[in-house]
């Protein structure tokens, strides 16, 4: 079954296109500044290529992509209509009506509708992204999987927040959680090289965006995010945890707008906004290197919030068996699981720093011979699990 993979942003659309009996990728891509100008960068046959194109919609976008597929070059089917059996969106937020993926008809979208509020930037994309995709591949079955369904197995006493509970029954106001893609497909990993059902496994999947996430015996006990992304650990440019009252406080010293302080917390703040230099952790590695303070601060707050949840997490499930690192940063930057771990092995966590130093992209463990928590870097594949809850839910 070769399956479509969509993940459409408010101006930039990422796919692939997934031989599930295979995992092959035949073809993947991005399409950027949608609505401005346009680029894509296509990859399929071993070639790369960047294209300057013009796309006023995501429809024109898709229709390329779409084109790309089948002729050319590049071409890796014959038609769209007998080849592509199914499409797979990535949808960011499913709410509380959504704790699985699901097959898409009028009232799935309806729903995603009501759900813009939690998600105003994320979820019209995607809805635009599913009716286009409707429209051009008609008959075709489509599936939404969502970042938040894993996480709808938390207990209500670890996604609640302690205000008044009518926010909660008449605004929604809650912990939903993001990444769940990612922390699912790593935590079984993890269960398989532990060969244990009942295992309790953090994960933490750290990139420019990034969480971490209790699972136990399969299913997500609590994780960082909260209502939006925004909350948790430090990231590239958010800021993660902070005191409330600081909104407040930057309103009135800044003379900023609610939304203008909550698109600084977001966007200006985090890595970026500690060093001064970069969001992107390498950079700012480089400076502390030559003896950057403000950089050598930007990544202690990092692996301190990151320790922080280790341990918090380790008590609320009763215990840990693994912890696994993914995602950008954690699949390869050493430096910070070594100071993540560092300081750990009162709770039986010890990193071996030789291990940890290899770098390659399989699946690796790197806790010592005596530890008594594994440490492994398992590499996610978020669309992987796209395509594979999208053909449990097609197959004949």
């Amino acid at each position: 079954m070769l399956i479509f993979i969509l993940n459409a942003g408010s101006s930039s659309l990422k796919y692939q296109l997934m031989n599930h009996a295979t995992h092959r990728v035949l073809a993947s891509g991005l399409c950027e500044r949608i609505g401005i100008d346009g680029r894509i960068i296509h990859e399929a046959n071993d070639l790369k290529t960047t294209t300057d194109v013009d796309f006023p919609t995501h429809k024109e976008a898709i229709e390329y992509v779409l084109k790309l597929l089948v002729e050319g070059k590049q071409k890796v089917i014959d038609t769209i209509e007998h080849d592509i059996d199914a499409i797979g969106h990535r949808v960011v937020h499913g709410g509380e009506y959504f704790n699985q993926s699901v097959l898409i008809d009028d009232s799935v979208i309806r729903k995603l509708e009501k759900l813009i509020p939690l998600a105003p930037l994320h979820n019209p994309a995607h809805i635009l992204g599913i009716k286009i995709c409707l429209e051009l591949m008609p008959g075709k079955p489509n599936v939404a999987v969502f970042d938040t369904a894993f996480h709808q197995s938390m207990p209500a006493c670890n996604y609640m927040y302690a205000i008044p509970y009518e926010d909660y029954t008449e605004h929604k106001v809650r912990k939903y959680g993001f990444h769940g893609t990612s922390h699912s497909y790593v935590s079984q990993e993890a269960a398989k090289l532990l060969n244990k059902k009942d295992s309790k496994v953090i994960v933490c999947h750290l990139g420019n965006g990034s969480s971490v996430c209790a699972v136990k015996e399969g299913k997500s006990m609590d994780t960082s995010m909260g209502l939006t992304p925004l909350e948790g650990l430090m990231m590239g440019t958010r800021c993660g945890d902070l005191d409330p009252a600081v909104l407040a406080y930057l309103m009135e010293k800044k003379n900023m707008s609610a939304n203008e302080v909550v698109d600084y917390l977001n966007k200006k703040s985090g890595l970026l906004g500690v060093s001064g230099i970069s969001s992107d952790l390498r950079e700012i590695m480089e400076a502390s290197a030559k003896g950057d303070t403000r950089a050598s601060l930007a990544i202690d707050i990092q692996c301190n919030r990151i320790k922080k949840y280790i341990c918090s997490y380790a008590g609320v499930m009763g215990g840990v068996d693994a912890i696994c690192f993914t995602a950008g940063i954690g699949e390869n930057a050493d430096l910070i699981r070594e100071k993540v771990c560092s300081g750990l092995e009162f709770m039986g966590i010890e990193i071996d720093k030789e291990k940890n130093k290899i770098r390659n992209s399989n699946t690796r463990e790197i806790s010592t011979d005596t530890s008594k928590v594994k440490i492994f870097v398992i590499p996610t594949n978020e669309e992987f699990v796209i395509a594979n809850d999208t053909y449990n839910l097609t197959k004949a």
